[in-house]
């Protein structure tokens, strides 16, 4: 079995970091620079930076700011938001990027999915899935979480497994920022249905929590932000609660 991962999220709004509940009422968060350069110091195993309004406002990712974070850390970096072609992947792992994540582009064409795979390999791709509960079924969302695509969960990340993506990114829209916890039913049946890493997103307010998604929710890696940001958990700190109750994890 594969160690489970550890994974702070940087959401970028106007080249600053922000968080916010339920895809609302965002606040800053800080400086993306310096909270990368401390994650990576921490022990993070991996950060995720997503320009969270570049595909709602028909802009590109900050190539420049994802370089000044990639001279800075030396754990993989993933990058998403607003990618939408080769060319635009192919800027981004220029810019230092070692992964990148797409969403609302991968529903619009699925075939994006295969060409990225293709072009760069599937280790490189992960498909951000925006995923909520409502009447009584999970429904995937794009477009920062603003438009229902009448796509169930279960079905889209199927099918992105089969187009080639090396990794899903599911966040719950129903728990991201409530710390209430990860939604495990969901994180669980994906986790179940494909033979890809699945990453959870949503939810993170306690240690517990993560222990939680790793046993009852199968997943392979967790990405929280608020708990991160506001120094509500430490990374080592979570790290050895977690080894303490026998979740392989990385030092």
């Amino acid at each position: 079995m594969l160690a489970k991962r550890i994974i702070p999220c940087l959401d970028i709004k106007d080249g600053r970091t922000v968080k916010g509940v339920n895809f609302e009422n965002i606040r800053d968060a800080g400086d993306p620079v310096e909270l990368a350069i401390e994650y990576s110091k921490q022990g993070a195993d991996e950060l995720v930076f997503l320009d969270i309004t570049a595909t709602n406002e028909k802009r590109k990712t900050l190539s420049a700011l994802v370089t000044r974070i990639a001279k800075q850390i030396n754990i993989p970096f993933t990058v998403g938001g607003g990618i939408s072609s080769v060319e635009d992947v192919s800027a981004l792992l220029n810019s230092g990027a070692d992964k990148v994540s797409i969403n609302s582009a991968a529903i619009k064409n699925p075939e994006l999915i295969s060409e990225l795979a293709n072009q760069f390999g599937s280790q490189c791709v992960v498909v951000a899935i925006d995923t909520k509960f409502d009447n009584n079924e999970w429904w995937v969302y794009i477009n920062g979480g603003r438009i229902n695509t009448g796509l169930k969960t279960i079905d889209w990340a199927k099918q992105v497994t089969e187009f080639g993506a090396g990794e899903i990114l599911l966040t719950s829209m129903n728990n991201d920022g409530t710390k209430k916890g990860f939604a495990l039913d969901i994180t669980k049946q994906i986790s179940e249905a494909v033979n890809i890493p699945v990453i959870a997103s949503g939810g993170a307010g306690t240690v517990e929590h993560f222990k939680a998604v790793f046993t009852a929710g199968k997943a392979d890696a967790a990405l929280a932000a608020s708990i991160f940001h506001y120094k509500e958990i430490g990374i080592q700190d979570l790290k050895k609660y977690l080894k303490n109750n026998n979740i392989e994890i990385r030092t």
